[in-house]
């Protein structure tokens, strides 16, 4: 199993970031050591001192597939979840300054919680779905499928080019605007569609 990760798949979220818009997807992976399940606490690493929320839609792929076109590409998930990618921002800045890699600004231990998987057949369409996280209360971040630059079905075709898909893996589809630091005692909340499918603290 394999965790294929994507950044700056919001234009917002790319400007807030001083990033560029990209031409093509920015794609990443994550071990599995990265999954933080059945909504444990995620433990403010030692080795940072600025984490950051990103709340993601993330799809969970069903069958084996290798240079996928995108009109066949919804044959190749049927569940749809929320995850989180905490990102060492400070780390990632000073990977990014030297040119080098940022795995370890984004795949450290419990960098990506996950929640329950949930059909796709129960929402009318994967390309309109709305999703949000609260912290404490208060709302941080919201978004929506169709706001994505590079669609789901479109990330398996492209991700597919290169990678062989195999059943269980896992995309993490990107993060829209609204990102930020956590701080222990917060307490994480996200929505899919007006349901809760992530609840846990940093700890």
């Amino acid at each position: 199993m394999k965790i294929l990760a994507i950044g700056r798949n919001y234009v917002n979220h790319a400007k807030e970031l001083n990033n560029p818009v990209p031409e093509e997807p920015v794609v990443f992976s994550m071990p599995d050591s990265a999954l933080l399940k059945s909504n444990n606490d995620f433990y403010f690493p030692d080795f940072s001192k600025d984490i950051h929320h990103e709340v993601e839609v993330v799809v969970k792929i069903c069958r084996v597939g290798k240079n996928i076109p995108v009109e066949f590409a919804h044959r190749y998930y049927d569940e749809i979840g929320l995850g989180i990618d905490f990102t060492a921002r400070d780390i990632q800045a000073e990977c990014k300054k030297k040119g080098l890699p940022w795995e370890k600004a984004k795949a450290f231990d419990g960098a990506a919680p996950i929640s329950k998987f949930v059909s796709k057949d129960k929402f009318e369409d994967v390309g309109n779905l709305n999703f949000l996280l609260d912290i404490n209360g208060s709302r941080v971040q919201t978004g929506n499928t169709s706001n994505m630059i590079f669609s789901i079905d479109y990330l398996i075709s492209y991700l597919s080019q290169f990678f062989t898909l195999k059943i269980g893996d896992l995309i993490y589809t990107g993060t829209p605007e609204g990102v930020g630091p956590v701080k222990i005692g917060d307490h994480l909340v996200a929505e899919l569609e007006g349901q809760k499918m992530m609840d846990f603290y940093v700890r």
